[in-house]
């Protein structure tokens, strides 16, 4: 079931709402605990209910390590629960991906089977795995196997997040009034997941009708214009964007309407002015677990600087590979471990040397700096999104000119002496689009004011939840206008309505969200 489907909006969600303060009202809390235990194994069972069984598998077995570890602290427990847990990835995940490449080493046929991946089954293993961890270091002191339950298949971050470790979740589900409806957030739980899913249909879907073509084209080994390919990988960049942004919202949002505060996940990730900035404000809750449990067990950055920089780079090889079995993510987590590690090695190099001051710099420094950044993230996202590795060569190739640039005809003549200098170097003059495999000129017209939203205004998190109360549980350090801000007055309900008519109108064809794939 996808959140921006008419079955969820109109009958899943209600009924779970309803059903959950209904049952508050007249219950125990324990009760509305197993009605949304149930409601969030409803909603992961209609995607794949073969797979139930290997969710409460994982929990049950997580559960039991992790009270056998709050009791005794034991490392061969912990191993175990580690090897478990990172074995159902391996074999779910990674062992069709493994046997194609030791058949290709080997020099023999490759392996036929399939194995169906289990959905989320990255998300609620690395969040066990936290969690018996901390069980492990003592943070964990006490817990009750129905809280747990809750914890992990919680349907609103279920699916895509956020991985939520337990002192951000469990102590709310433990309040008294857990289940007593809050009309404040009931309207703020409305508006954001509204905002998340306007930002998803209209936004990232649109964007998805420019990207998907060149990207399809360049798999088909199609040779593409420098201008058609950096079109294609800007508009997958914004898709990208809106889609992970939207369903974010979307999930702070409904986790709201049952009076639970999920931990922001995105913060505005391409108005970062380096890589370092840029994994602060991506997919938060993932950099935290790979900071927690990998980096800083590896040894972080207090065994001198090489060591630093091997691990920088093991951490983002391994948070590639997480979101999926391919040598593209490999790539694309080795790019990110390399802008890291040069990132890192410039501020060392500006402190030490230059001795500047890192918090001081001009505006031009910034703008220089923040474009670095979006051009290293649109190159590392080419790999991301191409399906082979041969479609991503093909699209770097175009973005890099190997292809030729064109450029319009009429600049052939406006150019005057320059024209025969470009057309020995490979430029021609057929117009900017030659294979008007998408209409780039309606792009230009919709990517350009995107681009605004995103770079310019602030985001989603920063209108919606500003002067409110839940400001500081948010840790939202920037604010926008007062007058800009969410209210629970008239204006702002026609406001979120209309975007919420036009958002459901525009329905008509779900869409997955991309990082359910993972």
């Amino acid at each position: 079931m996808l959140f921006n489907s008419y079955s969820f909006i109109f009958l899943f969600l209600p009924i779970a709402v309803f059903g959950f303060y209904r049952l508050g009202n007249r219950f125990n809390p324990k009760v509305s605990l197993i009605w949304l235990i149930v409601a969030s194994a409803i909603f992961y069972g209609w995607f794949s209910p073969g797979f139930l069984l290997l969710l409460l598998l994982s929990i049950v077995v997580n559960a039991i390590i992790g009270k056998k570890l709050i009791a005794q602290k034991n490392r061969s427990l912990l191993i175990t629960g580690l090897v478990f847990n990172l074995g159902l990835i391996a074999l779910f995940k990674y062992a069709h991906f493994l046997a194609e490449n030791v058949a290709w080493l080997l020099g023999t046929q490759a392996p036929t089977f399939k194995i169906m991946l289990p959905l989320a089954i990255s998300f609620f293993t690395f969040q066990q795995i936290a969690f018996i961890v901390d069980c492990y270091h003592g943070k964990v002191k006490i817990f009750h196997f129905l809280q747990y339950c809750l914890f992990i298949v919680f349907f609103p971050q279920l699916i895509a997040g956020p991985i939520v470790q337990h002192h951000q979740m469990i102590p709310q589900i433990e309040r008294p009034h857990f289940n007593r409806i809050k009309m404040q957030h009931i309207a703020l739980g409305l508006s954001i997941f509204i905002v998340g899913l306007f930002k998803k249909v209209i936004f990232a879907d649109n964007c998805a009708l420019f990207a998907n073509p060149i990207f399809e084209a360049a798999g088909k080994g199609i040779e593409l214009t420098f201008f058609e390919s950096w079109w294609g990988a800007i508009a997958y960049t914004l898709q990208l964007y809106f889609d992970f942004s939207g369903y974010s919202d979307m999930a702070i949002g409904l986790a709201l309407l049952f009076n639970i505060k999920l931990p922001l996940n995105f913060n505005s990730p391409y108005k970062a002015l380096n890589i370092i900035d840029f994994w602060r404000r991506w997919h938060i809750t993932l950099s935290t677990f790979l900071r927690d449990y990998l980096y800083i067990p590896l040894g972080g950055n207090r065994k001198g600087t090489y060591q630093r920089q091997l691990n920088l780079m093991i951490t983002m090889l391994l948070g590639g590979i997480w979101h999926g079995a391919s040598w593209n993510f490999v790539i694309w987590g080795g790019l990110h471990g390399l802008f890291l590690m040069i990132n890192h090695s410039w501020r060392t190099f500006r402190q030490k040397v230059l001795r500047h001051d890192l918090a001081i710099s001009s505006w031009q420094a910034r703008a220089l700096s923040q474009l670095m950044t979006l051009f290293c993230i649109v190159i590392a996202w080419v790999f991301f999104r191409a399906s082979t590795f041969a479609e991503a060569k093909q699209m770097l190739s175009a973005m890099l000119g190997m292809n030729g640039i064109s450029l319009i005809q009429s600049l052939k003549s406006s150019l005057g002496t320059f024209t025969p200098w470009l057309m020995s170097h490979g430029v021609t003059f057929d117009g900017l689009f030659a294979n008007e495999l998408a209409d780039l000129r309606q792009a230009t017209a919709i990517l350009i004011p995107l681009w605004i939203v995103v770079l310019f205004l602030p985001n989603s998190q920063q209108f919606l939840l500003s002067h409110t109360r839940l400001a500081q549980d948010f840790m939202l350090t920037m604010t926008t206008g007062q007058r800009l801000a969410w209210k629970s007055n008239t204006i702002w309900a026609i406001f979120i309505g209309l975007l919420g008519m036009i958002s459901i109108l525009c329905l008509a064809k779900a869409s997955d969200f991309i990082y359910y794939q993972f």
